[in-house]
């Protein structure tokens, strides 16, 4: 499965139009730091990663990539090594410049992230998103295959960015099962779409909630809350997230004591 990850990693880089590579040297670690500062509107002195940590975790045998057009970083994923009991993967940060949006680099970067863990062992990588925001719902749930595990409350506190601003950092925790068939069907190309059951529920999020941040902080914070409160009495009583739907939302399949 190892050999097929990264034939489904050449392939996507090349519908891409970019090239993947792990980055070793200081140079271009200094301008994977200076791209994510950019992409998280951070000034150079407060990075989202500190050079120093980024140099000790790449020595450590830790996941720094990033994706190229010609010698021109545009994007990068950064992960590191979870419990060694779990052959686990914790993809911590991933970013593509702005300019380069919507051409699929990031779908690229996690199917090298992809046949990188598995050709070490790695059956699992997990990460954690703002629930809130609707296009990384569909790309973890629907184009990769990820199935969300837990719902985390303001997991980082207070984040001195431009994108978090001061809403709550309150995050959903997925699983990308590797082997699993759903994310080697995505691999290929396909979505994952799930079917919908009697008694299964939406929850409604909002189209663009960065928009409505930067217009009305307020809103926001209500979307935020109706969110969390919705989904985590959903998760507490036994139920699970099945699927995302742009139009719809979360797709939640309700526990026995819901």
């Amino acid at each position: 499965m190892a050999a097929a990850a990264v034939l489904d990693a050449e392939r996507a880089a090349s519908h891409a139009g970019v090239s993947l590579r792990e980055l070793t040297g200081m140079g271009e670690q200094a301008e994977s730091i200076r791209l994510l500062s950019e992409i998280w509107k951070r000034s150079p002195e407060n990075p989202p990663v500190p050079p120093e940590l980024l140099r000790a975790m790449s020595k450590a045998g830790n996941y720094i990539a990033g994706a190229f057009i010609e010698d021109e970083l545009i994007g990068l994923a950064i992960a590191f090594h979870a419990d060694p009991d779990r052959h686990a993967l914790h993809s911590h940060i991933a970013g593509i410049s702005p300019a380069h949006a919507g051409r699929s680099v990031g779908f690229a970067l996690k199917q090298h992230q992809r046949a990188w863990a598995l050709s070490r062992g790695i059956d699992t990588i997990e990460w954690t998103f703002d629930p809130l925001v609707a296009r990384n719902a569909y790309f973890n749930l629907s184009k990769l295959g990820a199935e969300p595990a837990e719902y985390l409350a303001n997991f980082y506190g207070e984040i001195a960015d431009g994108i978090n601003t001061d809403d709550e950092t309150d995050r959903l925790l997925v699983s990308w099962r590797l082997r699993s068939e759903v994310a080697v069907a995505c691999a290929a190309g396909a979505s994952a779409v799930a079917v919908r059951e009697p008694g299964d529920v939406w929850v409604a999020v909002p189209t663009d909630i960065e928009q409505i941040r930067r217009e009305d902080m307020a809103a926001a914070q209500q979307w935020r809350h109706r969110v969390r409160d919705q989904l985590t009495e959903l998760l507490d009583a036994g139920g699970r997230i099945i699927g995302f739907d742009r139009a719809e939302g979360y797709l939640v399949r309700p526990g026995r004591d819901s």
